[in-house]
């Protein structure tokens, strides 16, 4: 079973796309700061993590970077999902690594979770 940890401070996001996560039949891991997330990351070793850049306690940036210094994390592929939608905000977050960009205004869930599937085949 594939392991998806998100990491998202809106607790209402959270549940509804862990919900979806679930129903594709993959484990998913809440984190609602980026602390939490990043030590998660690294005792959990997700296959795919989804992540938020305004987070409280270490902001999505932060998160990213110390995952690409740490040899456990530095592979997971991760999927930005926020609400920046600055072009620096987005060269950022691609140059740091991540598979893809999403501004959730833009996704629906199930779109989300078609990306996600992109990226775990």
């Amino acid at each position: 079973m594939k392991k998806i940890l998100f990491i998202e401070d809106e607790s209402a996001l959270q549940k509804s796309m862990g919900d979806s996560l679930r129903r594709e039949g993959w484990e998913v891991l809440s984190a609602l700061n980026g602390e939490i997330g990043l030590r998660q990351a690294k005792t959990e070793c997700p296959d795919l993590i989804l992540l938020d850049l305004i987070l409280p306690k270490m902001d999505g940036f932060e998160v990213f970077r110390e995952l690409k210094k740490n040899k456990e994390t530095v592979n997971i592929p991760v999927i930005v999902l926020t609400n920046l939608e600055q072009m620096e905000d987005v060269e950022k977050a691609l140059e740091l690594g991540a598979k893809t960009y999403l501004v959730k205004a833009n996704y629906t869930l199930s779109e989300v979770v078609s990306k996600i599937k992109d990226i775990l085949k």
